[in-house]
């Protein structure tokens, strides 16, 4: 930009690979008018990033949370105005100009827009109403209804406080003991997918009952883990993580048995099995968790074989790629469970077994033999059930179960299974005759 914008949008954005870019397709010409976008991305697994990038003046990483999210995005912002928008809302064709006007002609800090829910439905219609009223009448909205603010105030006011949910409300109590909120009638369209998934009075009365728990003092991390629960899809997710079975890459305690050709066949007969398994257990879907990359030759012709998602692996050791995983799918569903490729003896009901399991409990493990474990489920996450432990070693089952004690979780073990590592248990794979063509796939790599 050739000269600073008065107006910045800040858009906190987690997993929206399915709207993101048609909302920046939206505020193209209010760019083309020199308003600056910024995008703050929290973690997404889905591509969403990559989406953005040649639609918003910048694009950056922040720790999950709208609260840090935003504060980030305004960290970076030029405006003299800041513009908080959700990734699923759309404002008005001349926002910009309704925002500058609007400050200038009240001589107010800071406001917001009215709100129309995308539907036709009448209850979403009296619900939206009501949420405009409300704002009038109180003085504090919410971030659906575009909050804007100057940077002087946003500053002065210590930007988003950083609390796990309500940080709209509690932004807008202390704006508003400065200045009135500028309460203008455009409307923002907003996204009804919250209401239409969960159900429209679900959706009401947990709000309603949310917010007024807030009001009367009640921890904000409590609550989000509430709502997090409530809103999340009662649907089990099966997470396989798998290395892109390169020759010198793949089954390297084994490269000196079968060569890395013969390593690489293995390992790719044995990813194969392990999703056919997945699949054929049908309780839920099934995502491929690739490494180095979803987008890696060999792992993407593996999802369209098998016509299934495939995401990358995030950075860091195992723990720190599983806990990734396991956090964001955890704020969509409410089960996930996440296997290897190393365990060929697992089965469509150990799946299904492992599913129910996690109706009484917040974790499911099924042991391997050799100390670890080949299959994790759970309804909730943990940091320290991944951080600081010696993957790969005998101690790693020990170990989650001395931190889901910690935790005073309630966990249920499945009998246990065995893997692929080591000469011995490539031996064993073969008696086993689990994989019918192993012979015919290591003849092929020689």
């Amino acid at each position: 930009m050739s000269a600073l914008p008065a107006l910045s949008i800040v858009i906190p954005c987690l997993n929206e690979a399915a709207r993101i870019a048609e909302t920046l397709e939206r505020l193209q010409p209010l760019r083309q008018r020199g308003v600056e976008v910024i995008v703050v991305d929290g973690g997404s697994s889905d591509g969403s990033t990559a989406l953005a990038a040649s639609l918003a003046d910048r694009v950056l990483d922040a720790p999950r949370g709208r609260a840090s999210q935003m504060n980030a995005g305004a960290a970076v912002a030029h405006g003299n105005v800041l513009l908080f928008l959700h990734a699923d809302c759309t404002l008005p064709a001349d926002a910009d100009r309704a925002i500058l006007a609007g400050l200038a002609a009240s001589g107010k800090q800071w406001g917001r827009f009215d709100v129309e829910l995308a539907s036709t439905h009448l209850l979403l219609k009296i619900v939206a109403a009501m949420m405009n009223l409300r704002s009038r009448w109180s003085g504090i909205a919410t971030g659906d209804q575009g909050l804007f603010m100057t940077r002087a105030l946003f500053a002065e006011i210590g930007g988003f406080p950083m609390i796990s949910l309500m940080e709209d409300i509690a932004l807008c109590k202390t704006a508003k003991s400065r200045d009135a909120p500028l309460c203008l009638r455009e409307c923002i369209v907003v996204s009804p997918r919250r209401w239409e998934q969960h159900g429209i009075w679900r959706t009401i009365l947990l709000m309603w009952r949310l917010r007024l728990e807030y009001f009367l003092g009640a921890d904000p991390a409590r609550l989000a883990m509430r709502y997090s629960a409530a809103a999340r899809t009662p649907e089990t997710r099966i997470l396989v993580f798998a290395r892109a079975p390169e020759p010198g890459a793949a089954k390297t305690r084994l490269i000196p048995l079968l060569g890395t050709a013969g390593a690489a066949a293995l390992q790719n007969a044995l990813l194969e099995r392990t999703l056919a398994t997945a699949i054929a257990a049908a309780v839920g879907r099934v995502e491929l968790w690739c490494a180095p990359s979803a987008q890696h030759p060999l792992l993407a012709a593996c999802q369209q074989r098998h016509d299934i998602a495939g995401l990358t692996q995030c950075d860091g050791d195992l723990g720190a790629r599983m806990q990734h995983a396991a956090a964001a799918t955890l704020a969509a569903v409410s089960r996930v469970l996440i296997i290897g490729t190393d365990c060929p003896a697992i089965a469509p009901e150990n799946l299904r077994d492992a599913s129910k399991a996690l109706a009484a409990n917040d974790a499911v493990l099924i042991p391997a033999e050799d100390g670890g474990y080949v299959l994790l489920g759970l309804k909730r996450w943990d940091a320290s059930l991944f951080n600081d432990i010696a993957w790969g070693s005998d101690q790693v089952l020990a170990a989650t179960r001395e931190r889901l004690a910690a935790l005073h979780w309630r966990w249920r073990e499945l009998p246990p299974l065995w893997d692929v590592d080591r000469p011995a248990d490539f031996a064993r794979l073969r008696a086993s005759g689990l994989i019918p063509e192993l012979d015919r796939a290591l003849a092929a790599a020689r």
